[in-house]
């Protein structure tokens, strides 16, 4: 596994896919962002994280917390399916901004440990670009926050227990 250039992971990073599937969704993303560019409508690419439906938490979490190695190559990120419900409805709501691409994923990583441990254990000496939040995601959704008022509804820990 190779790791990121830096730390957290923004819409403004580099992407750099590792496999064809990661490569069409950069593909798709630059079709969009020239047919924005053409049609003038607007576009909204949102780069979603591994989506976690309500049963999920239960038969999923608890393995991932206490295997948290089983979460790096998603940057121990997710997407609660409800909050990606409102993310989509935000967007669905927000118009003229052209051509935009949104972090879809919750604001706080997949595992009891924090974040500054998981950039240094599962990644060590990549950069953090900026301070973060005790639990704040690694890939981050600050902008889909900023500019679209996301407010995670159903953290992880609402569901099941914070011990490892």
């Amino acid at each position: 596994q190779t790791n990121p250039r830096s730390l957290p992971l923004e819409e403004g990073y580099d992407v750099d896919p590792m496999d064809s599937y990661g490569l069409s969704k950069v593909l798709n993303e630059q079709t969009a962002r020239s047919f924005q560019r053409r049609s003038g409508y607007d576009i909204y690419a949102l780069r979603i994280g591994n989506v976690i439906e309500p049963h999920e938490y239960a038969s999923l979490f608890p393995h991932y917390l206490k295997n948290p190695e089983v979460r790096r190559r998603c940057i121990f990120n997710y997407i609660d399916a409800r909050d990606l419900g409102q993310a989509v409805d935000l967007c669905l709501k927000k118009d003229g901004m052209g051509y935009q691409v949104f972090n879809v994923a919750n604001d706080h990583n997949g595992a009891v440990i924090p974040s500054k441990e998981l950039a240094e254990r599962f990644f060590p000496g990549v950069p953090v670009t900026r301070e973060l939040g005790e639990h704040e995601a690694l890939f981050s959704n600050r902008k889909l926050r900023e500019v679209l008022g996301f407010k995670e509804q159903h953290h992880w820990r609402k569901y099941v227990g914070g011990e490892e």
